[in-house]
């Protein structure tokens, strides 16, 4: 490999493809998910606006549950793919196996309150007495797909961080075109099968995420994956070995918890200006998905090459392909921003809502496409760099931290104290993604965020 200072910054043939061997396919899984979002919003947009906040707000759990998940399956990850830079497949093995474990106790936790206390939980978010009604319902059956989830996210998570990106796609995008399917047979009565309207819905999801699941474990066990466990070695981590896997994962799960939280809250503010505020939000996220599509891809990717040159004592390599793939974010931030500035309209129109919600929905529209570049260098900041150098106590101020001393405060002080219209309350709230940034390119700069976790683990003992 050559020297660093012989690099050209932004024109790297082996980091454009190396980015777009693990990208692609990440991009196109991300792609798939959004249109098929889309989809499955405009279906029950043929509800009505109660039914669109009802699936909304319902969803506040699973998202809640996405990201804890999500948080300890990508904090394992920052091992893995600094292992697999060292072929080192028996400790991926252990740090799967409490990957895990420690995912199934967190879907088991949502899943009790989504089938015990439904109501309840939709009463955090709604005093519509329709939208709660519908909604727990609603939750009542999706909430049996929880444990499904955690275990696909759990293999899937690894599998990328060992390079195997196209596992994942092939499963998960089948898994959401079958859920579709379902939805628009379930929803609207065709094929023969009930019309059973949003819980129509709940149940699609519920068949296709098992499915899934029982997908990602065969592919991964027939194609004898490195990521492919014997059950002794999935059980194989003892207290000493989990206390040096969970020191640096703990603070990403707190991490994620902490801004899903945060996330919430933000809905929560934004439902308390009312329905049509919500369903303009909720209208919004179809096509954000849309765009983090891409962004996840060059976040996720970028974990990956970093991790991998991380646990190769590559350190000046793992700095420079941080740069790298910061660059092409914002840049591709500026492109998709642009395009939804200009299309965005197209989508919005699919949807039979009433005047006043179209209205919000683009402005608020206007904003996220002036902004998304810094939200997208954020991203890769958090979930590209930091995480994959295993300077996660800082993503953790940066990410959980930073969301609730600036982000929600002055969003809550838009509604409650100066009463303002949805658009402006999530301008508001995205000085938070400013503040973010600016500390976070602060923090690659310094160097700090580097530390080579892989050798911690290369001499704990056995069970």
């Amino acid at each position: 490999m050559k020297p660093v200072h012989e690099y050209r910054f932004g024109y790297d043939r082996a980091y454009l493809r190396e980015l777009s061997r693990l990208a692609g396919p990440i991009i196109l899984q991300g792609l798939a998910a959004a249109v098929f979002n889309v989809v499955g919003t405009i279906m029950i947009g043929q509800k009505g606006e109660t039914a669109i906040a009802a699936v909304g707000l319902a969803g506040q759990m699973f998202f809640l549950l996405t990201l804890a998940v999500f948080g300890i399956a990508s904090g394992s990850a920052i091992f893995t793919a600094q292992l697999w830079g060292k072929r080192d497949t028996h400790n991926i093995h252990r740090v799967l196996g409490l990957t895990l474990a420690l995912a199934l106790l967190a879907g088991g936790f949502f899943f009790l309150l989504a089938e015990l206390f439904p109501a309840q939980v939709m009463g955090l978010y709604s005093m519509d007495p329709a939208v709660v009604k519908l909604g727990s319902a609603y939750l009542r059956i999706y909430g049996f797909s929880f444990l499904f989830f955690a275990v696909t996210v759990s293999y899937s998570t690894v599998l990328r961080s060992v390079g195997n990106v196209r596992i994942p796609m092939v499963i998960s995008t089948a898994a959401l075109a079958l859920n579709t399917l379902l939805s628009w047979c379930l929803i609207f009565g065709h094929l023969g099968l009930p019309a059973m309207g949003v819980t129509g819905a709940a149940v699609a999801i519920m068949i296709s995420r098992a499915l899934e699941c029982t997908g990602i474990l065969a592919a991964t066990y027939l194609t004898r994956s490195p990521v492919a466990a014997p059950l002794n070695e999935l059980l194989d981590f003892n207290r000493a070995f989990a206390s040096k896997v969970l020191k640096p994962v703990l603070p990403v799960v707190l991490n994620e918890v902490l801004w899903s939280l945060g996330i919430t809250a933000y809905n929560a503010i934004y439902a308390h200006i009312g329905t049509e505020s919500f369903a303009a939000v909720n209208m919004l996220s179809t096509i954000e998905n849309l765009a983090w599509a891409f962004m996840n891809g060059i976040s996720l990717s970028t974990a990956v090459m970093v991790g991998h040159r991380i646990g190769r004592g590559e350190e000046e390599q793992a700095h420079h392909t941080a740069g790298l793939s910061l660059g092409m974010a914002g840049s591709l931030g500026v492109v998709l921003g642009g395009v939804a500035l200009l299309g965005g309209d197209s989508i919005l129109a699919l949807f039979k809502v009433s005047p006043i919600v179209i209205a919000y929905a683009h402005r608020l529209l206007t904003i996220f496409g002036l902004i998304l570049w810094v939200r997208a260098m954020n991203a890769t900041i958090v979930l590209g760099v930091l995480r994959a150098g295993g300077d996660t106590r800082y993503s953790l101020f940066l990410d959980g931290i930073i969301i609730w001393i600036v982000g929600v405060p002055l969003a809550a002080l838009g509604v409650f104290v100066f009463h303002l219209p949805v658009y402006w309350v999530y301008l508001l709230a995205m000085t938070e993604e400013v503040t973010k940034w600016c500390l976070g390119m602060r923090r690659y700069l310094s160097r700090k965020w580097i530390h080579n976790l892989a050798h911690t683990l290369q001499h704990t003992p056995l069970t």
